[in-house]
């Protein structure tokens, strides 16, 4: 075990103390509600259009609680969307409702992802806490556009990431609170590997994530990301980067095993298809501004048998 480092204790901190409920999910959606039906239908279909690795991972779950994360995913992208899309006058209005949609269970009766959320939430008796701090997470890309620690950079990974880990992680089972800290990394993995693939993209949308410490120590300039330059030292920067990045993803990997062992490859998939990115980013010679690294659907199928195995031979 490795000694802690600061990010980490920061972002147990967050997480707070929510013990494991022990409780079963409530009866199932599926007795009759039709206008539930639909709406568990709807994030399918949301999940389905923006993220084919979240899709495919969720399809290795079990019915009901591939529903569930995939509501839980339409509500994510809901709140993104809010504020990547929304006039600058709408936000704060937008996102106000749906803290009160999660404090409250109130939302308007056409508001199909609402109605899948809401079921999801209570059903899986997840934590408010951190549905809100995910809305707070999200909005924070309102008022700050860079990082200039790998620290303050780890907290927004935990807004925007480590919290969906840790809801999904109520969804699909776990063992004991000592899970916790392997979500939260998982999470910072998952959204580090976003970061470091849509450099490109993010600048032009007046976004630096990178830590601008971190630039500045290989000799980077704001200006070099601007005009897309792939230099030794931006090579060896991005070279800092991934190995730091799987090496979360290998810290994670112990807590796949403290779940439920029904969710225990779906999240493992997460995971793996992630990883993947990492790999693309190098065979890409590290251009993260002209081309955007993903894999192919088979890409990701090959990996699922090597991953099956390591699942059953760890579990």
């Amino acid at each position: 075990m490795h000694a802690q480092a600061n990010w980490e204790n920061q972002l147990l901190a967050l997480a707070g103390n929510i013990q494991h409920p022990h409780k079963r999910p409530f009866f199932s959606y599926w007795a009759g509600d039709a206008s539930l039906r639909t709406a568990y239908r709807q994030a399918e279909r949301i999940t389905a259009e923006h993220s084919k690795s979240f899709y495919l991972a969720s399809a290795l779950l079990p019915e009901e609680k591939r529903s569930a994360v995939r509501a839980l995913y339409a509500f994510c992208r809901t709140v993104d969307d809010i504020v990547d899309e929304s006039a600058d006058d709408e936000h704060d209005s937008k996102l106000d409702y749906w803290r009160g949609m999660v404090e409250h269970a109130s939302f308007l009766d056409d508001d199909l992802v609402a109605l899948a959320w809401a079921d999801t939430l209570a059903r899986y008796h997840i934590p408010r806490h951190y549905a809100l701090q995910l809305i707070d997470g999200v909005a924070r890309d309102l008022t700050q556009s860079r990082y200039q620690t790998f620290d303050e950079l780890a907290t927004y990974c935990y807004g925007v990431a480590s919290t969906v880990g840790l809801m999904s992680m109520y969804i699909v089972g776990f063992k004991s609170h000592d899970a916790v800290p392997y979500a939260i990394k998982l999470g910072v993995a998952l959204q580090m590997t976003n970061i470091l693939r849509d450099v490109g993209e993010d600048y032009r949308n007046g976004r630096l994530y990178l830590p601008r410490e971190e630039l500045a120590f290989y000799g980077i300039r704001e200006q070099d990301i601007a005009e897309g330059r792939i230099t030794d030292n931006w090579r060896q920067f991005m070279k800092f980067q991934i190995e730091r990045t799987r090496r979360i993803y290998a810290e994670s990997w112990a807590g796949v095993k403290m779940l439920e062992r029904e969710g225990q490859l779906a999240i493992g998939a997460a995971s793996v298809f992630y990883q993947g990115i990492l790999d693309e980013i190098e065979k890409n010679d590290y251009d993260v501004f002209t081309k955007r690294a993903s894999l192919s659907a088979w890409e990701k199928l090959r990996r699922i048998p090597s991953l099956w195995m390591r699942v059953k031979r760890d579990a």
